[in-house]
C-alpha cells in the first residue's frame, strides 16, 4: 500500500517579486523535509502562467482507508478478469478461411 503522495499548489497570483519570494519562502518552510519539492513553470501566452510546486505527502488517515479499501477490490476484481481469461484460452478456435479477392 502506498503511504505517500504526490500534491500540488499553484502560485498564479502574485503582484511583486518581494511578494513572490515571501510566499515560496512560507511554501518551502511548511513542507516535511521528505516533501522533495519541484517548482515548474505552466501556462503559457493566452491562457497565463503561473508557477506550479509538486511534492510528496503522506497519505492522511481517511486517504489510506479508502486506498485500503478500493486496492483490495481493485486487486480482487484484476484476479477475477485473470481466471476469466484463463477459461477463454481454453475456449477452441478456428479461424474462417480467407476469402480471396475478385480482380
Amino acid at each position: 500500500m502506498r503511504t505517500r503522495v504526490k500534491d500540488y499548489i499553484e502560485v498564479s497570483d502574485y503582484t511583486s517579486l518581494e511578494r513572490l519570494i515571501t510566499t515560496l519562502t512560507a511554501i518551502r518552510d511548511s513542507l516535511p523535509e521528505t516533501a522533495e519539492p519541484e517548482l515548474k513553470m505552466r501556462g503559457d501566452d493566452v491562457f497565463g502562467r503561473r508557477l506550479s510546486i509538486s511534492y510528496w505527502r503522506e497519505l492522511s488517515r481517511e486517504e489510506q482507508e479508502l486506498d485500503a479499501k478500493y486496492s483490495s477490490a481493485a486487486k480482487a476484481a484484476g484476479e477475477e478478469i485473470a481466471a476469466l481469461a484463463a477459461k477463454l484460452d481454453d475456449v477452441p478456435f478456428e479461424r474462417a478461411p480467407k476469402k480471396k479477392r475478385a480482380a
